[in-house]
């Protein structure tokens, strides 16, 4: 044993704890700490800390000190309890739950009713009176203990408790008798003993610690690390272990169990949200096993103990100041609180929820900034269903997660995740979702339930990912053997057929509904007004919160646009310019063929006629583009993109030469092109000959393009308008080619400002795409008035990717395998590419202080990717239209949360 661990407390009981040891005691843990110091009605605890977890880990062994300090709380429980685990008269039963720093909702490990045996369960029979609670809880161990620690097929059990019922002639768990549950623990433990080799362990302290082994397991178990990946939760901060004295809630009638929440987690309004089900324990309502009664109904079932439980949300919710997801047990009339956690929500909950608790003055505006993600805004951007077309409604259930999903049916994981991986669309059916399915709630659309509430798997987990979910919807009788679904009037849907689903409505449509663009999307095109007393709750929302964004973030968004309709709705969505206009898009189509008649010109008259038969219709873009940005940057990149983009298929062309040939047709044209293309064909064209190369080798091109941009912007002042054009040379690797490439520049910008008698004040900056630029960006900075750095070609120069062949051939196993959290195209690399960013910019700055700094790659609408460039001091971003309400957002939260860590 190290000194370290020899000193570090491995375990804290639940008094010694509070809501910020997260990291320590994870938030299960945390959480009922602190509602222990509120003075909350939680059955005594105590906490196995993640500390635990990672040593185990990564040794392969509990830490030796561990057993010791287990056994000194349990006796500390017992004492305080007045009964011994497991003992034969008077059991102390305990629960051993996971409880991860970051909600993890039915990925991990649980076990209830530890301490039962064949000797003990007779005592718990006399103690509570009642002989069929006790088989029930002893036949829940079995099944949980055998499932989750010794790792039995579940489904065994299951067909095992089937059957027991329709021998009886039931169809749900509570019809069981005594007898029947008494003998269902006898086939359990066969089930044990076959399958594993062993008997069901019968000692209560080896329940126990086998329990927290296997919860310690379960972090690293396939679908625990697939949902990390999914939520891009880190894999290496272990999951605490949670052990805590068991209240029952199937004692019968005035017993029960139940989840509630603060506020409707789908639509964030105010109200008694929850399910309640009487006579079960928790695993029942989150399994949705068992279809719940809303939780207002618990007014009637139990006044006192709801009245109780309105007291106490009231008091968490005012204490966490946020929405709170709740757990609890009522047990013969006696309400104890089992969990609190800030509860997860859909999109448009968390904007609403934010302004209602500025108004209520629980929060200020900088903290609601910061209880709201841009992808949650981009969730909020997606379609919705047309409520005018014409619709077949099949059946309806709960609204769980919000959106407008449409697929095809399937009826298990594997064929959601195989279908979808063909490019199909699919809808993933289920009586009711289990961890197991996750990967199969991924590859789906939407997910639709005909059993469950807002609190059952399904829906928490559907929340989480903003995924699309309808749960209970009890009139659809749903058969996963025979893959197929049937409705209340006989409908029958068949795997693969199209459904709709609105997880707003919690409508199930057959067939494909239309879609219908959403309010907030209405609301950035400017077609819905904020302050109108009709406009949306949401839309006000989302109006206030992005108005204080707006007001503190740093950072400037601007648009990748390329043309005048594009540039038009990028300003109505907020764009503060145009950071990156690439004209190859402007050279496609008719015009592709004057580009090719100058790539492939063998004289200077040639060239000459190609570059001024281009000049006009460039200039003409370049007019458009800057009327709709009038008194905004415009960044102009100059021709990038390889030569292979404007020339003829080689193959394509190859096999026409030869076919002239042999029909002896004239073909010295198609000939003179194709031995052009061979003389001009590279292996590795996107390190070729593109960017500033191509201007430096092709004389004139570079000098067109700036003219027409230039001769664009005279036009434009004469206009009286306001152009501000920034012109941008692609792919410089060393000073020497953008300083070549300026004074050339220069010279015809100094021409068209004579012949017009204007000033254009047009700055000229380079883009920084290559390893070598970043290294050497204190001298190219000499000559640049603007870095804007291409983070696509940069990830693909630093990591030696080639984007569009990896991401189809080895992504999917690197982030399978964990190499990646999340493809480094999609959120910068802080470790690799940011450093390049990080440096370069500090280096162009120290050259030059006044050097202006941005970003024009994909990175620029990623939310994680807006923060690290708030963080190194970029000043602007730059992101297609659509993503630019994101970039907005996530701009005023770097800044509020910048603000927020220097305050502290």
């Amino acid at each position: 044993m190290s000194e370290t661990q020899d000193q570090q407390k491995f375990v804290y009981d639940f008094t010694e704890g509070n809501k910020d040891l997260k990291d320590l005691l994870g938030g299960k843990g945390a959480n009922l700490a602190e509602m222990t110091n509120l003075g909350l009605p939680v059955p005594p605890g105590f906490t196995i800390t993640t500390d635990a977890c990672r040593v185990y880990l990564e040794s392969g062994e509990e830490p030796a000190a561990l057993r010791d300090e287990v056994t000194a709380h349990l006796e500390a429980l017992e004492a305080t309890m007045g009964k011994k685990l497991g003992q034969a008269d008077d059991p102390l039963l305990v629960s051993v739950r996971s409880g991860a720093k970051f909600s993890m909702p039915g990925m991990m490990d649980t076990v209830l009713n530890i301490g039962l045996s064949d000797e003990s369960v007779a005592g718990l029979a006399a103690q509570a009176g009642d002989e069929r609670f006790a088989w029930d809880s002893y036949r829940r161990l079995i099944q949980m203990f055998g499932k989750t620690v010794l790792g039995v097929d579940g489904d065994l059990f299951e067909d095992a408790l089937e059957e027991t019922k329709r021998a009886k002639g039931v169809t749900v768990d509570v019809d069981l008798d005594a007898a029947d549950l008494k003998g269902l623990v006898t086939r359990f433990k066969e089930i044990v003993a076959k399958e594993t080799g062993r008997e069901f362990p019968q000692a209560p302290r080896e329940q126990m610690d086998l329990a927290i082994k296997a919860v310690f397991d379960s972090w690293n178990g396939e679908r625990a690390k697939l949902y990390r990946r999914q939520e891009r939760i880190p894999g290496d901060l272990g999951t605490a272990v949670n052990v805590c004295s068991m209240v029952f809630g199937n004692l019968g009638p005035d017993s029960g169990t139940g989840v509630a929440f603060t506020r409707d987690p789908a639509s964030g309004h105010q109200g008694v949200y929850g399910d309640y089900l009487q006579n079960a324990q928790g695993e029942d309502v989150v399994a949705g096993i068992r279809n719940t009664v809303p939780l207002a109904e618990l007014e009637r079932i139990d006044k006192a103990s709801y009245d109780q439980l309105m007291q106490i949300m009231e008091t968490l919710e005012t204490h966490y100041k946020d929405l709170c997801d709740i757990e609890f047990t009522i047990e013969r009339g006696k309400l104890w609180m089992l969990q609190t956690r800030v509860g997860k929500r859909t999109a448009g909950a968390a904007f609403r929820i934010a302004t209602q608790l500025v108004d209520q003055g629980l929060i200020d505006e900088a903290e609601a900034l910061q209880r709201v993600t841009g992808a949650q805004l981009a969730q909020l951007m997606f379609p919705r269903f047309d409520e005018k077309a014409a619709t077949e409604t099949i059946g309806r259930g709960i609204a769980a997660s919000p959106g407008a999903a449409v697929g095809k049916a399937v009826f298990d994981s594997y064929t959601a995740v195989k279908w979808s991986r063909s490019g199909e669309k699919v809808i993933l059916i289920r009586r009711e979702t289990n961890p197991d399915d996750l990967d199969g709630m991924i590859a789906a659309e939407g997910i639709l339930t005909s059993r469950g509430g807002k609190t059952s798997h399904a829906a928490v987990v559907a929340r989480g990912m903003g995924k699309t979910c309808v749960c209970g919807a009890e009139e659809l009788e749903v058969d996963t053997k025979r893959r197929r679904m049937t409705t209340a009037d006989g409908t029958v849907v068949e795997e693969g057929d199209v459904v709709s689903i609105d997880g707003s409505s919690g409508k199930v449509y057959l067939g494909e509904v239309p879609v219908v663009p959403s309010p907030v999307v209405e609301y950035f095109e400017g077609r819905m007004h904020a302050g109108a007393d009709d406009a949306d709750e949401l839309v006000k929302a989302v109006h206030r919160i992005m108005a204080y964004a707006d007001r503190v973030r740093r950072l400037r968004v601007r648009a990748n646009a390329d043309n005048a309709e594009d540039a038009a709705r990028a300003r109505r969505f907020g764009a503060q310019g145009i950071g990156l206009c690439r004209t190859e898009h402007m050279f496609l189509g008719e015009r592709r063929e004057l580009v090719e008649r100058l790539i492939l010109a063998d004289t200077e008259d040639e060239r000459g006629q190609a570059l001024e038969a281009l000049l006009p219709l460039q200039k003409g873009d370049f007019v458009e583009l800057f009327e709709s940005m009038d008194g905004l940057p415009v960044t102009v990149r100059l021709l990038d993109p390889p030569l292979h983009e404007f020339l003829p298929d080689i193959t394509e062309l190859s096999v026409r030469v030869a076919l002239a040939e042999a029909r002896q047709e004239a073909h010295e044209n198609e000939l003179r092109l194709l031995q052009a293309v061979h003389r001009l064909h590279e292996q590795n064209p996107m390190l070729g000959l593109r960017g500033v190369r191509l201007g430096l080798v092709i004389p004139g091109l570079f000098t067109m393009q700036v003219r027409a941009i230039a001769e664009a912007a005279a036009e434009r002042k004469a206009a009286n308008g306001d152009p501000r054009a920034e012109i941008m040379i692609p792919l410089v690797g060393t000073v020497q080619e953008l300083e070549i490439v300026r004074e050339e520049a220069e010279q015809v910008i100094a021409e068209v400002e004579r012949a017009h008698g204007v000033s254009l004040g047009l700055t000229l900056g380079t883009m920084i795409e290559l390893p070598r630029a970043a290294l050497t960006a204190g001298q190219i900075a000499e000559s640049a008035d603007f870095f804007s750095f291409g983070t696509n070609d940069l990830t693909q120069t630093v990591w030696g990717f080639s984007r569009d062949d990896v991401e189809a051939s080895f992504f999917t196993a690197y982030l399978e395998k964990g190499i990646f959290g999340v493809s480094p195209f999609e959120t910068i690399d802080r470790d690799g590419v940011g450093a390049l960013v990080r440096s370069a910019a500090e280096a162009g700055r120290a050259t030059r202080p006044d050097l202006k700094l941005g970003v024009c790659g994909e990175h620029g609408g990623d939310p994680d990717s807006v923060h690290f460039f708030h963080e190194v001091g970029l000043d602007y971003v730059s992101c297609s239209p659509f993503r630019i309400p994101v970039a907005r957002l996530e701009a005023g939260r770097a800044a509020a949360e910048s603000a927020g860590s220097d305050s502290r």
